[in-house]
């Protein structure tokens, strides 16, 4: 099999790109979907998390309050604080899910799509066989974070000043996959990418 990490900034279209492989024939895990369901009331990091951050994480209805989380985490210079709950449970987590897909389908090509790959203290580079940068120009990042969230472009420029810049990723990937035009031209790179990775799996 093939563990592949797929990563980007905020807004890079790494989704997009994660959905367009799972079409071609690629497990995926998300991180971000794996991180919230590990952080839903009841589960240890949820409680770690109310009882680091406090009760105004907390929503109405029992769950964690995102946007309350989040302006703590980035706005009050916590983000680490957070990541040091929730990255190792997930990172945990996908290894036990990959595990599963490995004995049910030995050429598999599993995608962990993360925004954070090399943010994270928390994991070894050594858990993927090929990683993947997905880029666009910062201003075209920050329209389509801003499109998607309706946060601030602010807010999107002080969530990109914590991730590290593309160009310092580049040399340390084995592919890298620009998103700055069409969906068309997206998924021709797309179809050449998943052409390089099937015969490593």
């Amino acid at each position: 099999m093939l563990r592949v990490g797929l990563t980007g900034g905020l807004g890079s279209g790494k989704t997009t790109v994660a959905r367009l492989l799972g079409e071609r024939g690629a497990y995926i895990l998300n991180a971000d979907e794996m991180g919230r369901a590990l952080m839903q009331p009841g589960t240890s990091a949820f409680a770690r998390i109310v009882a680091a951050f406090g009760p105004a994480v907390v929503a109405l209805d029992g769950t964690l309050d995102r946007p309350a989380l989040g302006r703590l985490a980035f706005q009050g210079g916590r983000i680490e604080e957070l990541n040091a709950i929730v990255h190792p449970a997930t990172i945990a987590q996908q290894a036990a899910e990959i595990e599963r897909i490995a004995r049910r389908d030995r050429k598999a090509i599993v995608v962990v799509e993360s925004a954070l790959i090399f943010e994270s203290r928390h994991g070894d580079l050594s858990r993927f066989d090929k990683l993947v940068l997905v880029t666009a120009p910062e201003p075209l990042k920050i329209a389509r974070f801003t499109a998607r969230t309706g946060l601030s472009a602010g807010e999107a420029r002080q969530r990109l000043a914590r991730q590290i810049p593309d160009e310092q990723k580049m040399d340390r990937v084995d592919y890298v996959l620009p998103n700055d035009g069409s969906l068309a031209e997206l998924e021709e790179r797309v179809d050449a990418l998943w052409r390089e990775l099937q015969p490593w799996a």
